[in-house]
């Protein structure tokens, strides 16, 4: 039986999730059935203290909590308590995007309790590999894509490709995901809007009609593809993402996805991103989720497949092999 863990879960406050489809309510379900003892905090609940002093510690006000596949009583806390996260084995960072200063402060904030308590996934990693940044450095795997501030640069590439999709660098679950067409009207209006609110530059893609046919989710745990599951978007929807009404199905892996999978894995299980989804549609890298992916639940309906418990297979494999050097590549891990 592995060594029972301390675990501290940075997460969105308990009472707002789904538990029918938070993927980090499956991976608290499991750690407890495990046997590990679980804290929950928020990020705005994290403290640094450093100086002469020699008083240097990361803590959090969080409450320690039993979780229950109980609707309207899913969670019970305990009494709030100051933990010291450097002495905890785990800490799960898992708080949903945006992906903004607030955010990347909390990753150079973890990464001060580390090696001692293991992070998952790896905070600077992170930091380091903003979602639809990341896949750029897999060109070959992606559909035409732009990064730009550059007004006249995305007006240009509306115009080679017709037909487009506008999304916000740092955004998350399909919000500010816009279709552009060809005989559109409304991309100035649009980029207006967006430069008027923000300094971030957007992400343009080519429009990929097989979309339509669903947007494919695939997790990778240590780099090794494990399960998948098809989002298709709902009637008159160009967006396939579960929050804005998409439709959750079965899907196998296919010859293409696995390439994919084989050309990223190692920098991923290099780079600490324990737990990744990536979106596929067609034959297409779009995204590289490495902050809270989502899906668990779903493969898990679909396959039978807990891949909660492959997760903490290698978080306790990880654990154990602290101060004894990286871990061999891990098994596969999908069918």
């Amino acid at each position: 039986m592995a060594e029972r863990l301390r675990v501290a879960v940075q997460m969105d406050p308990m009472a707002s999730i789904n538990i029918e489809g938070d993927s980090t309510f499956a991976l608290m379900l499991e750690a407890q059935a495990r046997g590990h003892a679980l804290w929950h905090y928020e990020v705005r609940h994290l403290s640094l203290r450093e100086g002469a002093d020699g008083a240097g510690r990361l803590r959090a006000i969080a409450h320690p909590v039993r979780v229950e596949r109980l609707a309207g009583a899913h969670f019970l806390f305990g009494e709030m308590e100051t933990l010291d996260l450097a002495r905890m084995d785990v800490v799960l960072m898992r708080q949903d995007p945006p992906f903004d200063m607030a955010y990347i402060t909390a990753t150079h904030m973890l990464e001060m309790i580390q090696p001692a308590t293991l992070v998952v996934n790896d905070p600077g990693s992170v930091r380091n590999a903003p979602e639809k940044i990341l896949v750029t450095r897999f060109p070959e795997l992606m559909p035409p894509t732009l990064i730009s501030w550059d007004l006249e640069a995305i007006r240009a590439f509306r115009r080679e490709f017709r037909d487009i999709v506008v999304k916000p660098l740092f955004g998350n679950g399909g919000a500010g995901v816009f279709r552009i067409r060809e005989d559109d009207e409304n991309l100035g209006a649009l980029l207006e809007m967006h430069f008027a609110r923000s300094r971030e530059p957007l992400m343009i893609q080519r429009y990929e009609p097989a979309v339509r046919q669903g947007d494919k989710r695939i997790i990778l745990i240590d780099g090794e593809p494990a399960g998948a599951l098809n989002r298709v978007p709902a009637e008159g929807e160009a967006r396939s993402n579960m929050h804005v009404g998409g439709r959750a199905e079965p899907a196998a892996l296919s010859a293409r996805d696995r390439e994919i999978c084989a050309r990223i894995g190692p920098l991923l299980r290099e780079q600490g991103l324990l737990f990744v989804g990536i979106d596929v549609i067609g034959d297409y890298l779009t995204e590289i989720n490495v902050t809270s992916p989502t899906g668990l639940q779903e493969i898990a309906r679909f396959e039978g497949a807990n891949l909660a418990g492959l997760i903490w297979d290698r978080i306790e494999a990880r654990h154990a092999s602290c101060g004894q050097g990286a871990l061999p590549p891990a098994p596969p891990l999908g069918p």
